[in-house]
């Protein structure tokens, strides 16, 4: 009887290892998906950004909006 309740104690401990193991695997793969969606995401606000800095210089008479002088 102690051989059998060795063996369901062996088994619940590998069961309760595998669970563990794959909810660990699921929430890494959850993180690596929000990374991709946030590096998306900035990526989106920066291609946004550069082209508003186009469509400004682009307004701007020639020769503006291209250098700043900051020393005054």
């Amino acid at each position: 009887m102690t051989d059998s309740v060795t063996r369901m104690s062996d088994a619940v401990s590998l069961a309760h290892s595998i669970v563990t193991m794959q909810a660990a695997s699921t929430q890494q793969a959850l993180s690596i998906e929000m990374l991709k969606q946030n590096a998306q995401t900035e990526q989106s606000l920066v291609a946004l950004i550069q082209q508003s800095v186009e469509q400004t210089q682009a307004m701007l008479p020639e020769g503006q909006g291209s250098l700043v002088d900051r020393s005054a």
